[in-house]
């Protein structure tokens, strides 16, 4: 019995390393008495090791896990991860050549569509209008203004699905379509309305899908990031013009709301909604391998030139590689991704286990990935740059905080999208150069809203839809000119006594003629009342302008001078 307890001892204290010599020749002695002992010692302590390196191995495998594709490491804790101090972005508004340009709503809206665009699209119509009208008669960029003019008003009034007919029609139309132009004259602008001459066409366009309207889309597009800086947060995604007719590069998106159409690309302010750039997609080449990556390639395209914003993308469009890409730029990303993407480790993946409204982290060095369980069986993946942290709400379902910023700003886009469709100029039409010239009009609109209210902030202050009112002084300014200077009077009388309004306030000395001009002056609104524009007689004697009794004051002959 003494030898049996001695075996089981002995280990014990083999195990330890001897502290004297004399434990040492203890040890050595036991080893020589019984050589069974010896092996059954070493097997005991084999085993001991072994043991330890798997516990090694599965605390490693507990704190890293390995991608899909196994070429990135993630940790489950942020101990590694790098801060992330965020670029100071340019400030938020209107730019310096946008603020210098501003005086009216019209200057705005000029600001987009621009006398060189309105130039070139009166020369391409009247080139297609001789060749196509026998008896044609040119337009000129008054014509096309006030064609957009009334384009705007009839947004304004919500009749983009009524027929044009009815909006000349003596009681179902409005006065101020019938005191701008005749049904004939718009109709006319409409059917004939051309951006390109196939003819004079550069050889490298012949291919180009969008060749029709190419000079139109690019003159324009390169000025919406000129005009406007952006705030913090931007938001990526696609638009979806609605058309139905014959389009090479017509797209069908079931999600969307009209489902046929054609995509755009938009990357636009979260705040104000502002269009900063947009691409038009025109589908694959013919003979040409499929884009790879194109997601990536898109936002690196819409994003250019921003520094320190954060970008919000959906999960067709955000990749680990496309997160990388943009911190290189100092740009932050947050955005879904899709299951199927082989930099995410397979631990996030699995749901069984997961109680609902629970979060599972993974992070690298600059990059964040985060799991959430809405409810049983459903998994929601976010990737983002910007937080480093593993921050949950306390508040219910307990969302982690990437979530909760994707939220506030993924409609971005969305939000864009609603502002236009609530007032757009579209009208029904087989052209599609046309549908993208009807959703210039729209977005240059809405930008020029954004860059007056940005200047103005208490303009119209104390009433509602002020979108509304803003398109619906933009309309009467643009087709303001074409009434002035039409000859024959409408032949309804409300008409015509719009246009004869407008005649009279347009009125000068030299154009009127009258010898006692001075004695008998028109009554003009105030130059400097920005609310409500009051009709006065009186104005200024120095520089003629008309001027209420509310910015009027008294000074002495002495003091004037």
């Amino acid at each position: 019995m003494k030898r049996r307890l001695t075996v089981q001892e002995s280990p014990r204290r083999e195990l330890d390393p001897p502290d004297s010599e004399q434990d040492s020749d203890e040890a050595s002695e036991s080893e020589d008495t019984d050589g069974d002992f010896e092996v059954s010692l070493e097997s005991e302590s084999s085993d001991a090791s072994s043991d330890c390196g798997e516990s090694t191995e599965k605390t490693e495998d507990l704190d890293e896990w390995k991608s899909t594709n196994g070429q990135i490491v993630w940790h489950r804790t942020e101990a590694e991860t790098l801060r992330y101090f965020p670029e100071k972005c340019a400030p938020w508004g209107p730019t310096r050549y946008a603020t210098s340009r501003i005086t009216s709503v019209k200057s705005c809206f000029d600001l987009f569509i621009t006398d060189e665009i309105i130039q070139l699209i009166v020369d391409m119509t009247n080139v297609h209008g001789r060749r196509s009208v026998s008896q044609w008669k040119d337009i000129d960029a008054t014509d096309l203004q006030a064609y957009i003019g009334l384009l705007l008003l009839a947004a304004v009034y919500r009749s983009r699905n009524e027929s044009t007919c009815s909006l000349w029609g003596e009681h179902t139309g409005r006065a101020i379509f019938r005191a701008t132009m005749s049904l004939h004259t718009f109709s006319r602008i409409n059917s004939h309305l051309w951006f390109d001459d196939r003819q004079t066409r550069p050889a490298p366009h012949k291919q180009d899908k969008l060749a029709a309207f190419r000079t139109i889309w690019e003159k324009w597009e390169y000025r919406l990031p000129l005009l406007f800086n952006p705030g913090i947060d931007v938001c990526v995604d696609d638009q979806l013009v609605p058309f139905k007719g014959r389009c090479v590069f017509r797209q069908y998106i079931p999600r969307k709301p009209a489902k046929y159409g054609i995509k755009i690309w938009v990357a636009c302010d979260v705040l104000t909604s502002y269009a900063w750039k947009m691409q038009i997609y025109t589908g694959k080449t013919a003979g040409i391998p499929p884009e790879v990556d194109r997601g990536k390639r898109v936002v690196l395209d819409l994003t250019g030139g921003l520094e320190g914003n954060t970008v919000t993308c959906d999960n067709f469009l955000t990749s680990y590689a496309l997160a990388e890409e943009l911190l290189k730029r100092k740009l932050a990303l947050v955005g879904k991704i899709g299951k199927n993407k082989p930099e995410l480790p397979p631990q996030l993946l699995e749901t069984s286990q997961r109680a609902p409204q629970s979060s599972l982290f993974a992070f690298t060095r600059t990059h964040t990935a985060v799991s959430y369980i809405p409810k049983k069986g459903k998994n929601v993946l976010l990737l983002s740059t910007k937080h480093r942290e593993p921050e949950v709400s306390n508040k219910e379902p307990r969302q982690p905080k990437i979530i909760l910023d994707y939220n506030s700003c993924k409609g971005g886009v969305d939000n864009f999208d609603k502002s236009i469709s609530t007032y757009s100029c579209r009208r029904r039409t087989c052209r599609w150069p046309l549908v993208l010239f009807y959703n210039i009009l729209d977005v240059s609109a809405l930008n020029a809203f954004v860059l007056w209210t940005a200047l103005h902030p208490s303009w119209n202050n104390n009433k509602g839809f002020k979108r509304r009112l803003f398109m619906e002084e933009l309309g009467k300014m643009l087709v303001s000119p074409q009434m002035q200077r039409t000859q024959s009077p409408p032949h309804t009388p409300a008409a015509a006594a719009i246009a004869k309004d407008e005649q009279e306030s347009g009125e000068t000395p030299e154009k009127s003629g009258d010898a006692d001009y001075t004695s008998r002056k028109l009554r003009r609104p105030c130059q400097f009342c920005t609310r409500r524009k009051r009709k006065i007689a009186s104005t200024c004697n120095m520089c003629n302008k008309h001027i209420c009794k509310d910015h009027t004051f008294s000074y002495c002959s002495s003091c004037g001078h």
